[in-house]
């Protein structure tokens, strides 16, 4: 009797013991993020790079793995500092990546790392050329020097001025968060032993280009006698969408231009026999998120075709079956990105959907790679059979940790919204919900505006972190989300406190009426860079919220066009610079309606934000301080657009939770 006793008592305790908890920032930052990865040639075993953080000593640490796909099993390669970007040698004996601003070589029989390049103004992202006695990588010189040692006699002079001022004479000359110091980027060959041979893409250009590229802007033909990339040669590049591929002779050193497209094109891949490119296209100038088209050209006869004719959603990353004869894609499809087949007549089937993934490539005739990640999971790698349809999961990056953790999963909810059209929402409960019990709830507002929330983890904006403390998370896939079709994603610009605002309010009241345990005298939003703008717009405006948090966002349309650099998108989205179409700029500019603020505000911004000049943080939290408005202001000296240092997000998240829990618990 006593023995069972002492039993029950044993396994309640055990019970108790195995009880998962809500996640915690140290459980969320500490996570392994997975990066890029790469298949050897003989289809064996794969390499890919995992992100560490250090959240005390307040970086990241990066490595590579090894996963054989016969057994399953994963090794950590033994090398020093940072490594990433691996690249095979053609016999499957090595592989070139990136550390410390060089590339390097290691050596999988022996185990060990040699320096391939010393080159001073630094080397990148190396891609081989087909029989292995060269390779390119992207270097950022001086567009003036004709040779390599000109770029390093130039490097090593602007490394040592003492004169910090800067002569600028066009734009753009920063970019992102950095300054771009006159310099480009530009594509050089380099030999096996790594000396730097030649500059494949000399002038004053970007190669590959400074924003709207994608994974990869340059590639060989299969026989390595020529190399596609992409660049932008107009003018003023801070207007100009006008990315377009080029193709170099290898032999002769000629470079000719094959896309006359005046919108976007990008991501040139050859297929494996040589005799066509594909890449992707937009059709309208200056519009970033337009409809990216899959396009293909015969390489001996000049035919190009659009194999995504008649196809409302725009083309994400491209591989090329074994054979030739078709082409896999992706697509961004309601809130998850699905995999597409084409055949070289435009003949395309949906080859999987529902799930969160990019990364594609083609292992076999039936069976492709691919990184997937749910709001649940960050990345890992799996493998999918097209014909039996089964999914596998290759890497156990955070499994350990994430057996601990309570981990609610998103739902889908679908309404009426502006228009009269059918909107998309998620919605999260908070950890060991209760459906008898009534819960405080934020509305998380998605940036672009061209883009969309996901069953993705996300390692700034998590659903997890906002619902750990006890919260209802909802967001919605407003007018101008990317999607679900191209004339959805239309409908934002020039309208940015139009339909989206009102999917917005009619979300809001559809997720009050249909899910009673949604407190509706606690409700909190909060949103970044559009989503930061759509919280200056509701914050102008009678609105639910208890208090919001607008981190990174639009306050006055016009001072951002002057400050901000790419001036495509202000002009795209509001018809023109603001001197020839103010109205627009005034309509939807939250400055306007700053006498009605009264919604207490956390506001947050980085100085080296160059898209959204943290200015318009400091003139928001003047407007709100100036008319008495409980506020705060979070500014972080030392990041950007993102909050990425792993102390600042630790100060980031208890910032927030502190201000939504003052309002909202």
């Amino acid at each position: 009797m006593k023995f069972r006793f002492f039993l029950i008592i044993l396994i309640f305790s055990s019970a108790l013991f195995a009880g998962k908890r809500a996640i915690t920032f140290e459980d969320f930052f500490s996570m392994k993020r997975l990066g890029g990865y790469a298949l050897s040639p003989d289809k064996s075993k794969i390499l890919y790079d995992v992100t560490l953080p250090d959240i005390d000593g307040n970086t990241f640490h990066r490595s590579i793995y090894l996963l054989d796909l016969n057994t399953g099993t994963s090794q950590k390669l033994a090398m020093e500092g940072n490594a990433s970007h691996a690249v095979w040698l053609e016999d499957n004996s090595g592989f070139l990546y990136n550390t410390g601003g060089q590339i390097s070589r290691f050596d999988l029989k022996k185990n060990s790392t040699t320096e391939v390049t010393a080159f001073k103004p630094g080397a990148a992202n190396a891609l081989i050329r087909p029989g292995g006695e060269q390779f390119v990588f992207v270097s950022e010189v001086d567009p003036n020097c004709a040779d390599p040692d000109c770029m390093e006699r130039h490097e090593e002079a602007f490394g040592k001025r003492t004169v910090k001022a800067r002569v600028i004479t066009q734009l753009m000359f920063r970019h992102w968060n950095r300054w771009l110091e006159g310099k480009r980027s530009h594509l050089l060959l380099a030999d096996r032993s790594g000396k730097v041979l030649k500059d494949l893409t000399p002038g004053d250009y970007d190669t590959p280009p400074l924003d709207l590229g994608s994974a990869r802007d340059y590639a060989f033909s299969p026989d390595g006698t020529t190399l596609a990339f992409v660049r932008n040669m107009d003018d003023m590049v801070a207007i100009s969408t006008n990315n377009d591929i080029f193709l170099y002779d290898m032999e002769s050193g000629k470079t000719t231009r094959l896309t006359t497209n005046k919108a976007n094109d990008n991501q040139p891949v050859y297929s494996p026999d040589g005799k066509w490119l594909a890449w992707r296209a937009m059709s309208r100038p200056g519009f970033e998120a337009d409809r990216y088209r899959l396009m293909v050209k015969n390489l001996k006869t000049g035919e190009t075709r659009d194999l995504t004719q008649g196809f409302s959603l725009s083309t994400g990353e491209i591989v090329w079956q074994a054979d030739s004869h078709g082409i896999y894609f992706t697509a961004a499809e309601e809130g998850a990105v699905s995999i597409y087949h084409s055949d070289l007549n435009g003949n395309r089937k949906a080859v999987l959907k529902g799930h969160y993934l990019s990364g594609l490539q083609v292992l076999n005739d039936h069976t492709l790679l691919f990184k997937k990640q749910t709001a649940a999971m960050p990345y890992e790698l799996f493998r999918f059979d097209t014909g039996t349809k089964k999914l596998e999961k290759l890497t156990r990056l955070n499994d350990a940790l994430l057996s601990e953790l309570e981990l609610p999963r998103l739902q889908k909810f679908w309404f009426t919204g502006a228009k009269g059209d059918s909107v998309m929402g998620w919605i999260m409960t908070p950890p060991f919900f209760d459906k008898n019990k009534v819960y405080p709830a934020v509305q998380l507002i998605h940036g672009g505006p061209q883009g969309a929330w996901g069953d993705d983890f996300h390692f700034r904006w998590s659903y997890q972190m906002f619902a750990a403390p006890g919260y209802v998370i909802w967001a919605v896939n407003f007018h101008g989300s990317t999607g679900y079709g191209q004339d959805f994603t239309d409908a934002v610009s020039r309208d940015w406190g139009g339909a989206p605002y009102q999917d917005l309010l009619l979300g809001t009241d559809y997720v009050l009426k249909h899910y009673p345990f949604i407190d509706a005298d606690r409700l909190g939003a909060a949103g970044a860079s559009y989503g930061g703008f759509m919280i200056n717009w509701i914050a102008g405006h009678e609105n639910p919220f208890k208090c919001l948090v607008s981190h990174d966002g639009v306050f006055d349309q016009r001072s951002m066009y002057g400050a901000t650099e790419e001036l495509w998108f202000p002009e795209w989205e509001f018809g023109g610079p603001y001197w020839k179409n103010p109205e627009l700029y005034e309509k939807w500019s939250p400055s306007n309606l700053a006498g009605n603020f009264k919604t207490p505000m956390l506001v947050i911004h980085g100085e080296h934000d160059y898209r959204v000049p943290y200015t318009q943080g400091l003139q928001l939290f003047t407007a709100l301080q100036r008319q008495g408005v409980d506020s705060q202001l979070l500014f972080f000296p030392d990041e950007d657009h993102f909050v990425t240092k792993p102390q600042n997000a630790r100060l980031w998240w208890h910032t927030v939770h502190n201000w939504l829990g003052r309002y909202l618990k």
